[in-house]
């Protein structure tokens, strides 16, 4: 346990030198013995941990030195001992930021003991909270939850980047699988708002009944079964960010009360009549196309330009190169730490395997298949044959519609070429075709666009 540095500043030698004594008994503790207050500041530099100070000394008022100790660091612990048994005179003590009044008597030992163990219990709980405060921020640090490094990938950081430096609202947009919570939480937990709620909502989760109540809350006896007051997530998430994941979901009805709120920044609950103002930034995601709902008519248009703010498109996995590899990865070394394994590697052949198939149920999928991989593996390697693919779609990436063999052709090639970043000479080793056929179809691609 770490040393807690201990001032006390006591004329009385005697009594001063017995505290000193009594406090020394714990090894944990490196007490300083000042006779006077002057004494006690000029050596302040040794930045204590607590000081244990008498109120009646003879170069300084008690009230004087505490308010210059707490001027070099208001959150510093104090604790004043004196002879006076006046209340009042405590009670301004206190007000004016002393941690604990002890009078002087048989007891005061004892007392001023157990209020140190409570000043260091207090002092440990507020590293620890620091502590965890600080993983929370490394482990929604971008770099930690969005894992890769292709270009699409950095082109997500650009735009992250950009939005946490303000409140504007967020519309995630991506295929199911991609991350969209992942990338809400850090933005929230990478702005300003950090240290409030981040509220997360599935709207494909809450039948629609229920949709109402969970968004703006209710008065008890609102309704049947509403037995106790409940509070809506807009005000849960009040000062913080709220999720609204899977917003094409929502009802329509329900579509105009929320455009109602977002643009008032105030609920009321149901059965109530008290109007309840909040301030939560607010982020949106869909795997659907907003836009073509509200040309289906499923989707209010003021709503959709209400919540568009600042898109944010998320890549399929497909379409992320080596990022499959990466992610692969931090997969199993997640696995194999939280498991308590020994590393794992991926074969050659597994990784070819890994980078062939188009994951459409993107990383959420992909995670899954490297778990249960890390489970059948022999010798800590994956090979090829325990990489299992589940896909509810056993039709290929590209068969889709209906095309003819050259149109499925060129849809192959220009995806590998995007999923190369142009390259055409890996692509055509890739796809063991001859450099030549790649050319031609982008000549005869170039002619048709003049």
């Amino acid at each position: 346990m770490k040393i807690m540095k201990l001032f006390l500043v006591e004329d009385d030698a005697f009594f001063g030198a017995s505290i000193q004594y009594h406090l020394r008994l714990n090894p944990d503790f490196e007490v300083h013995l000042f006779p006077t207050a002057k004494a006690c500041l000029a050596a302040m530099y040794l930045k204590p941990d607590v000081i244990c100070m008498d109120f009646g000394l003879p170069d300084m008022p008690g009230d004087v030195l505490l308010q210059k100790l707490l001027a070099t660091n208001p959150s510093l612990p104090v604790i004043i001992l004196s002879g006076q048994e006046d209340i009042v005179t405590a009670v301004n003590l206190l007000k004016a930021g002393a941690r604990d009044y002890i009078v002087k008597n048989e007891h005061a030992k004892d007392l001023l003991w157990n209020a140190i163990i409570k000043v260091r219990e207090n002092l440990d709980l507020v590293k620890e909270v620091a502590s965890l405060k600080e993983q929370l921020e490394q482990k929604y640090a971008f770099e930690n939850t969005i894992i890769g490094k292709s270009d699409s990938i950095r082109e997500v950081f650009s735009k992250l980047n950009k939005v946490i430096q303000t409140n504007i609202t967020v519309s995630i947009t991506g295929e199911t699988g991609t991350g969209k919570e992942v990338v809400a939480k850090a933005i929230h937990y990478n702005s300003e708002k950090k240290a409030k709620p981040f509220v997360a909502v599935n709207m494909a989760a809450i039948p629609k009944e229920m949709m109402e109540s969970e968004f703006f809350g209710h008065e008890k006896g609102a309704f049947t079964g509403a037995d106790s007051r409940k509070i809506g997530k807009f005000e849960q998430a009040h000062g913080g960010t709220i999720f609204l994941d899977e917003i094409a979901e929502l009802d329509l009805n329900l579509q105009s009360k929320l455009l109602r709120v977002l643009q008032e920044r105030e609920v009321i609950r149901l059965g109530g009549k008290e109007v309840i103002k909040f301030e939560a930034r607010l982020i949106v995601a869909t795997h659907k196309d907003l836009a073509q709902e509200v040309k289906k008519g499923t989707f209010r248009e003021d709503l959709y330009y209400r919540i568009i703010g600042f898109p944010i498109a998320l890549p399929p996995l497909r379409d992320r190169g080596n990022d499959v590899l990466i992610l692969a990865k931090h997969f199993i070394d997640v696995f194999v730490k939280e498991n308590k394994m020994k590393p794992i590697h991926l074969s050659q052949e597994a990784k070819q395997k890994l980078m062939r198939y188009s994951f459409p149920g993107n990383v959420r999928e992909l995670k899954a298949v490297i778990d249960l991989a890390c489970v059948l593996c022999e010798q800590h390697q994956i090979e090829a044959d325990d990489l299992t693919f589940t896909s509810l779609n056993d039709t290929t990436y590209f068969l889709g519609e209906e095309k003819t063999l050259k149109e499925h052709t060129t849809e192959i090639i220009l995806h590998y070429l995007k999923k190369n970043n142009q390259d055409v000479l890996l692509t055509a080793r890739k796809l063991d075709i001859g450099k030549s056929t790649i050319y031609n179809l982008l000549h005869s691609l170039e002619k048709l666009s003049l």
